[in-house]
C-alpha cells in the first residue's frame, strides 16, 4: 500500500512479507489500522466516528484499529 502526502513520512517501508509476498512476516497491519490512520490524517477520530446500524452505534474501524504513528511525519 502506498501513502503519499497529507502528513505521511516519505521514503520508508513499514513491515515485510515472505519471499512470495503472500503473508506479512514483520509488523503486520490490519485494514482497520490503515483506515484509522487515514481518518486520523483527515482530522477525524476513528473511535468517535459512528453510524447507526440495526439499533447499534457501529464504528467504521470496528472493534479494532490503531493509528500507525510510525507512518506519520
Amino acid at each position: 500500500m502506498w501513502l503519499a502526502g497529507a502528513g505521511t513520512r516519505g521514503g520508508q517501508a513499514i513491515g515485510a512479507t515472505d519471499d512470495l509476498g503472500f503473508s506479512a512476516v514483520d509488523e503486520p497491519c490490519h485494514v482497520s489500522d490503515l483506515h484509522a490512520t487515514i481518518l486520523h490524517l483527515m482530522g477525524l477520530d476513528h473511535e468517535r466516528l459512528t453510524f447507526f446500524y440495526k439499533g447499534l452505534k457501529e464504528r467504521i474501524t470496528g472493534t479494532r484499529g490503531n493509528v500507525m504513528m510510525k507512518a506519520l511525519a
